[in-house]
């Protein structure tokens, strides 16, 4: 570039950097939303005109000196060709390639619902001998935020059955009280079967809520049990006639739970928790009133006897 001749002209670098941008690349003038997409809106001269970088000595350039339009030839002394590495992406330095897409923000689907149709056909493509794919997102963040919790999740169990074995002193109780955590998992299974919804991070913290509910009926049940003891009541009968008079309170703390997820069952965001949440504490309630009691007289070796031998 003439510095000399530009400055008689009242041209700067910038101009110039201007009108070869707006000529070759196109300038961006400003943005268009589409629903939750940003547009730019670039401003280029017709693609006939942009094919050759020979034409670049005759672009046109504003001239404030002169009022007029000048060719870029009168500012600049010659032109030079350099071969230069374009933009290479890298992620953990390695080359990449970032295909992007977000779903219709008026449609029914989500980013994990779109996710899970399409991630079977994409993960079929053969890729060339040191290619690699890895999904990122919505699914990379969802995934790194279950590491973190799985990694503390083992202690928060822990202390959550240390503290019901101070609460009951004893370790028979908290483990009847535990083991119906895990087999909740298959009311779990059935509802996010039933109403095909993804185990998402959402539906994980759903899962930690209801193992919370869990324990807390079966401490409901388990103090009653040795609270019907403490008064002299034979350990059998006294184990049918808490989980019997414990029916209603279990079952109205559950149904109200139940209905509180309902509306959100049809929100895209909850629908997961809502889901584990719902199913989960239905059959946890029935695992509360029958498999409780069952472990417990399997764990304390209580000896069957027939209803009709208790003084109700």
């Amino acid at each position: 570039m003439n510095d000399a001749q530009a400055r008689r002209l009242g041209i700067n670098k910038s101009d110039l950097d201007e009108v070869l941008l707006t000529n070759f690349t196109g300038a961006e003038i400003g943005t268009y939303r589409d629903g939750t997409d940003l547009l730019p809106i670039i401003q280029t001269v017709p693609e006939s005109e942009r094919v050759a970088i020979d034409q670049v000595r005759d672009l046109q350039i504003y001239s404030p000196a002169s009022g007029a339009y000048v060719s870029v030839s009168n500012i600049v002394d010659g032109f030079e060709t350099v071969w230069e590495d374009p933009i290479i992406e890298r992620r953990d330095r390695k080359r990449t390639i970032t295909v992007k897409a977000d779903p219709l923000i008026l449609g029914d689907e989500t980013a994990m619902s779109v996710f899970g149709r399409i991630r079977g056909p994409i993960e079929q493509i053969e890729l060339p001998p040191g290619y690699t794919l890895e999904w990122g997102g919505e699914y990379e963040s969802s995934t790194d935020a279950q590491a973190n919790i799985f990694t503390s999740l083992p202690m928060g169990y822990l202390f959550m059955f240390i503290i019901t074995i101070l609460l009951f002193n004893s370790v028979r109780v908290p483990l009847v009280i535990w083991f119906c955590v895990p087999l909740a998992l298959i009311g779990v299974s059935v509802g996010l079967l039933a109403m095909n919804a993804a185990f998402s991070f959402m539906a994980l913290l759903g899962f930690l809520s209801l193992s919370g509910m869990i324990v807390k009926n079966g401490i409901v049940l388990a103090d009653q049990i040795n609270y019907e003891i403490a008064q002299g009541t034979e350990t059998y009968e006294a184990v049918f006639k808490s989980a019997v008079s414990r029916v209603r309170p279990v079952c109205m703390a559950a149904i109200t739970t139940i209905l509180g997820m309902v509306p959100l069952l049809y929100d895209a965001f909850f629908e997961g928790m809502a889901v584990v949440i719902a199913f989960g504490l239905g059959f946890a309630t029935i695992l509360t009133l029958i498999a409780v009691p069952v472990f417990y007289v399997m764990l304390h070796r209580v000896k069957y006897r027939k209803a009709r031998d208790f003084n109700m």
